[in-house]
């Protein structure tokens, strides 16, 4: 057994309180620690990712315990694909951070960086959904301590409102283990995904239970409309790299909708048959149709950024609802394009903060460094919105292009493609505000220049970026590996088999449940 999977998820777990407990009072050392951290992340992430390319399913067993009685974590194409996009997400977040020194803004931004990193990367490596439980709560803790960041009475209250809304995701969460546990006597998924099988179809309430359940909380956690609320204040008061990182936490919602219900209970599962379609589907283009309308009302660019999260994560879950295997990869491509546009359009918009007396979308004197920084709005908002030649474009094609055996295809294209103009018309009017009509506006001759931001803060856009060209440029080889994603996905012998490699005893156990 090797020891190369959990590295990502101890890392972390050990910096944190070093980093509380040994450089509090530090912060060169604090930042330091964190990006050498942050670094041997994304080595091992690629490394991890590398030994899954050509579809190894790698198996690591805490204390030796063989599934499902131990605790498992497993990497495969889909988790360690995952874990790759957080990673790079995270450098480039520590970088703003640091160059924008909002790391100095409040206590343990560091430890507390670090512990959110454990625990997203804990939620795709996990093979137990009980543990999946553990790392939300984990990051759950973290991600308020991060929102809360320098502090001030908005930020806090609506702190406390992202809180309440997870927490109650949290209980939803624990009835649905209780359900499950209580049908099967596992939560082992791999062990799940054979035991459901065997529930009797004519005595499947609890299982049915426990499957919505389920696909409540994780749409909690992926902002699915109704569901939503929580997130436009969230993330807008969050600090502008805080915010950022947030991108890929919605993620985490859409990973567990797409490895619970292509593992546990598949499209084809006569149990659960039809209850991942029932409304999913309309949630998802209700909200694509709500996040685009919301970044068309918006009075401010920060919950503009955030209204654009809310209908990118719409587009991902229509693609996911339709629970093929092209609309699972046409997903996975979206879900990087969305997590690197929303968190340079977080950082760009921290940016233009710095220069003005608030981010209302309102006529005010330019910022400092206002070329640049709307050069890379556009580019960021060209992206988001889907218009060529940029990844949301390649994106959305792939969407509708697996969307075309849908029976509700007519709906799917008609409102993505309504709802992309209104998006443009959107950012088109927000960034005209800020950067055009801002010209004409000087600034008081009393009146301090704001410093402009600093170059590890442009470079920290500039990497994210430059990652949404990379996908652009590569959309070819990128959805061909998202297609090899998806059809381990939806082949589950080879994760099954992995996991449950078990003594005899224990395979004749679970045969005879």
């Amino acid at each position: 057994m090797t020891h190369w999977i959990v590295l990502p998820i101890i890392l972390p777990a050990l910096l944190a309180p070093f980093i509380v407990l040994a450089a509090r009072y530090h912060i060169t050392i604090q930042r330091t620690l964190s990006i050498a951290g942050a670094i041997a992340l994304i080595a091992l992430a690629a490394g991890q990712a590398w030994t899954a390319s050509d579809g190894t399913v790698t198996l690591y067993q805490l204390g030796d315990w063989a599934a499902p009685f131990g605790i498992v974590l497993v990497a495969d194409r889909l988790s360690t694909f995952m874990v790759l996009l957080t990673t790079l997400l995270g450098l480039a977040v520590l970088l703003y951070a640091i160059g924008s020194k909002w790391d100095e803004r409040g206590r343990h931004f560091h430890a507390l960086f670090q512990f959110q990193m454990m625990g997203i990367i804990g939620a795709f490596l996990t093979g137990d959904l009980f543990n999946l439980f553990v790392f939300f709560e984990v990051l759950l803790i973290a991600s308020y301590g991060l929102m809360i960041h320098s502090g001030g009475a908005v930020r806090l209250r609506a702190g406390v409102q992202y809180v309440l809304y997870n927490l109650l995701g949290s209980t939803l969460f624990l009835f649905a283990l209780g359900a499950i546990y209580a049908e099967t006597g596992t939560l082992n998924m791999a062990d799940l995904a054979g035991r459901v099988q065997l529930v009797d179809a004519g005595d499947n309430v609890g299982i049915r239970v426990a499957a919505v359940l389920l696909i409540l909380v994780f749409a909690v956690k992926a902002a699915v409309v109704p569901l939503h609320f929580w997130l436009p204040s969230s993330y807008s008061e969050a600090p502008g790299p805080v915010a950022a990182l947030f991108a890929i936490m919605t993620k985490v919602g859409a990973y567990a909708i797409i490895r619970v219900y292509t593992l546990i209970f598949p499209p084809d599962l006569e149990v659960t048959a039809g209850l991942q379609g029932l409304w999913l589907m309309p949630a998802a283009l209700l909200s694509v149709a709500i996040g685009m309308i919301g970044i068309l009302a918006a009075r401010h660019l920060d919950r503009l950024v955030a209204y654009a999260v809310i209908g990118s994560m719409g587009m991902v879950m229509v693609s996911i609802a339709l629970f093929t295997p092209e609309g699972i990869a046409a997903a996975l491509y979206y879900i990087v394009h969305s997590t690197l546009a929303a968190a340079a359009l977080f950082l760009i918009a921290d940016m233009v903060r710095g220069g003005r007396a608030d981010l209302a979308l309102n006529a005010a004197p330019p910022v400092p460094g206002a070329p640049l920084i709307s050069a890379m709005f556009f580019t960021a908002a060209i992206a988001m919105v889907g218009l060529p030649p940029l990844s949301g474009f390649v994106g959305k094609l792939m969407v509708l292009s697996a969307s075309t055996a849908s029976p509700l295809v007519v709906w799917i294209w008609a409102v993505v493609l309504g709802t992309s103009l209104i998006g443009l018309v959107g950012f088109s009017r927000a960034g005209s505000v800020v950067f055009w009509k801002g010209k004409a506006t000087p600034l008081p001759e009393d009146t301090e220049q704001p410093p402009a931001p600093s170059a590890l803060s442009y470079s920290a856009v500039g990497v994210l970026l430059s990652l949404l060209i990379a996908l652009t440029v590569f959309a070819g080889p990128a959805h061909n590996y998202t297609r090899a994603i998806a059809a381990q996905l939806f082949e589950r012998s080879a994760y099954i088999g992995t996991v449950m490699e078990t003594p005899g005893k224990l395979s004749e156990g679970s045969k005879e449940y």
